[in-house]
């Protein structure tokens, strides 16, 4: 099973990429979006979102990600995806699916859903402004308001040259409510020939092995259950080789996460205003806490913390050394 670590905007960003995909289990990553409007943005704003590309487009354990632009205007999206690949990433992927009022507003994510057309012209320009070497890829939603063209979406962006395609199932205004409804990536699959990708609900292993059978999907993209539990790739590739499960939080034990806790904030403070840091560290441990008893424990401690040095107090009292003992997870 091939698992990808999902974008999510204001969480799962390069420090978070880096720090999940050191735990392993992940085979690739996709950046969070790069907004597109008007312009030709410069190298750095790439850069900015997607770090890896200084690094051959990888992790830092090695995990190739894609960087994904948002937009609607075919020509303008095409010119940012040229100079972008310019920077030789692993793939461009396409945002059709952000359910953000503010981005759908201007255009952008899941409204796109709702002309099937425009969606495939900006496929199709985006592919014929990149090498043919750098795959592009796309992720929809099932809809907008209802899920009424998700096969036209789909076989527009097949159409269009994209090599692979990304299925949160739900609609925008499903949300993030569950459930994920799984049955309808299963009728795409059905009218389109390119690979899909399954996302949405996978929370656990059962969820992932329930999702492959429900979908017959065998790459799957899981975002918020990875965020989690940072050992769920792990157990879902143990549980393939050796038909054993692992509870949550079994995948990787607290006393070598802990250690990557470290490494996150390390991360967090060189890029994050000091008096952002904590707000990042205690958003990843209110994921956390509902898989770690020691997590809530934690969370417990910083809920009211805002200043940074008393975070890093807090760290040097209840983490081992960590930046090299997480390297070699």
């Amino acid at each position: 099973m091939h698992i990808m670590l999902a974008p999510m905007e204001g969480l799962l960003d390069h420090t978070l990429r880096d720090v999940l995909t050191r735990v392993g289990g992940v085979h690739e990553c996709v950046s969070e979006f790069i907004r597109v409007t008007n312009t030709v943005l410069p190298r750095r704003a790439f850069i900015r979102v997607a770090p890896e590309l200084l690094n051959r487009s990888r992790t830092m354990a090695g995990v190739p990600v894609k960087v994904q632009l948002l937009g609607s205007d075919p020509a303008c999206l095409a010119d940012n995806a040229a100079a972008l690949a310019e920077l030789q990433p692993h793939g461009i992927d396409l945002n059709f699916g952000c359910p953000a009022k503010t981005v759908n507003q201007h255009r952008g994510g899941a409204v796109l859903l709702d002309e099937p057309e425009l969606v495939g012209q900006i496929v199709a320009a985006v592919r014929r402004a990149v090498p043919a070497h750098i795959p592009v890829s796309a992720k929809m939603r099932l809809g907008y308001n209802d899920d009424r063209r998700a096969e036209d979406c789909a076989q527009a962006i097949e159409a269009a040259g994209a090599s692979e395609l990304v299925v949160h199932a739900r609609t925008k205004a499903h949300g993030y409510r569950p459930p994920a409804y799984w049955d309808r990536v299963a009728d795409l699959r059905q009218h389109v020939r390119l690979p899909i990708v399954a996302n949405g609900e996978i929370w656990t292993v059962a969820d992932a092995l329930r999702c492959r059978e429900v979908t017959g999907c065998d790459r799957l993209m899981i975002g918020r259950g990875m965020v989690t539990d940072p050992g769920l790739a792990l157990a879902i590739a143990h549980r393939l080789a050796t038909g054993q499960g692992r509870a949550p939080g079994q995948g990787v034990p607290w006393s070598t996460l802990v250690a990557l806790v470290q490494v996150f904030w390390l991360g967090v403070s060189a890029r994050v205003a000091a008096r952002h840091r904590a707000g990042r560290l205690k958003q990843w441990l209110n994921y956390m806490r509902r898989v770690y008893p020691e997590a809530q424990q934690a969370f417990d401690e910083l809920r009211l913390v805002h200043d940074a040095a008393h975070i890093e107090r807090w760290l040097a009292l209840h983490t081992a050394p960590a930046p090299d003992a997480a390297m070699a997870i």
